[in-house]
């Protein structure tokens, strides 16, 4: 008999979900054969038994398209509302009886840290489950690279390149704040590819008077602006922005002239880049074999530039951080970017 999978996604959206959706479910009928059926809005849509049935014609053209077809939510099923006057279902029980009445075989989770976690606890419940790493923050453990991270990184450096113009113009500090709550990956990897000056990142102590005596040296060699990438998440003493905060020190300190801007949610929309594309679809591919080989409980991985896969216990729950040793910091380094610390 040929089996039945079920296909989600959850969390924020990025680029490439819809192809890891066709990915996962062309590979299931197109090589195996499978019955493929996609779940609404992330876990919810196995809680409020929301689905359709995936085809060739539901599949076609969604390769470049941004978003997801199937929808996403933010529902944790295994976080429990304290409220002592409401009276939660019990969730992860009903998604259990849910798989049943449908007839999986499996359920293919794709998202980031929290559903990577979500689809472990399910699995040690006794569901088949495999998960697929997307996030544009890159921090998914287990992995060399989660897709929608180069789409993040493409329109962040794009951003950057445009800013230089307007920073050279007026000659202004210009900052650019851009995702990363834990980890600096996206703020790394666009500033190095943007030709930023100064780059801070969560995994990083700052010293804003260094930063500042960084700045004023360079302008006291007549580089009259500056390109400063900033990530979400970096330690500030005010309630701002983390832009905000450090455009309006910079200032303070250097008396130049200070413009931050935010990207926010502009990093994690439009059309995937060809890299995304092609990671995604493989992820997806990949998982579709684990299924016909009986293969669950984990995620499908890029290690050392070759698609394996990790077990699910091994990678839940745990974050990628940038390490003091990693060599991106040393190249930027030896270009003479300042990382507020030194």
């Amino acid at each position: 008999m040929s089996k039945k999978i079920g296909i989600l996604t959850s969390g924020g959206d990025c680029p490439g979900l819809n192809a890891a959706i066709r990915g996962v479910a062309k590979t299931a009928m197109m090589k195996y054969g499978m019955e493929v059926i996609g779940i609404s809005s992330g876990f919810k849509g196995l809680i409020d038994k929301e689905y359709i049935t995936l085809d060739e014609s539901a599949l076609s053209g969604i390769l470049t398209m941004g978003g997801t077809i199937l929808g996403t939510s933010r529902e944790k099923p295994f976080k429990k509302n304290k409220s002592l006057f409401f009276k939660e279902p019990d969730k992860p029980q009903i998604i259990k009886e849910s798989y049943s009445e449908l007839g999986l075989d499996c359920l293919v989770c794709i998202g980031g840290n929290g559903t990577i976690k979500t689809a472990s606890m399910l699995a040690s419940e006794g569901l088949n489950v495999l998960a697929l790493p997307k996030t544009i923050d890159n921090d998914v453990w287990g992995t060399d690279q989660t897709f929608g991270f180069d789409s993040a990184v493409s329109i962040c450096t794009d951003a950057i390149d445009r800013l230089h113009t307007t920073g050279n113009s007026h000659k202004r500090i210009m900052v650019i704040e851009v995702m990363g709550h834990n980890a600096g990956w996206i703020a790394l990897h666009s500033g190095i590819a943007g030709g930023g000056d100064v780059i801070l990142v969560p995994e990083i102590q700052y010293d804003e008077k260094i930063i500042a005596k960084y700045i004023k040296d360079r302008y006291s060699k007549g580089k009259t602006y500056s390109i400063v990438v900033v990530a979400e998440g970096i330690e500030k003493s005010e309630k701002l922005s983390a832009g905000r905060h450090i455009a309006q020190c910079i200032e303070e300190y250097t008396g130049i002239e200070t413009r931050e801007t935010v990207l926010g949610y502009i990093q994690r929309g439009g059309t995937p880049t060809s890299m995304d594309r092609v990671l995604a679809t493989s992820y997806g591919g990949y998982a579709a074999d684990l299924i016909d080989r009986g293969r669950f409980g984990r995620m499908v991985a890029l290690i050392d530039n070759q698609i394996t896969s990790v077990p699910l216990e091994d990678v839940a729950g745990k974050l990628k951080v940038i390490t003091p040793e990693h060599y991106l910091l040393e190249r930027a380094r030896n270009l003479g970017v300042c990382f507020g610390d030194r």
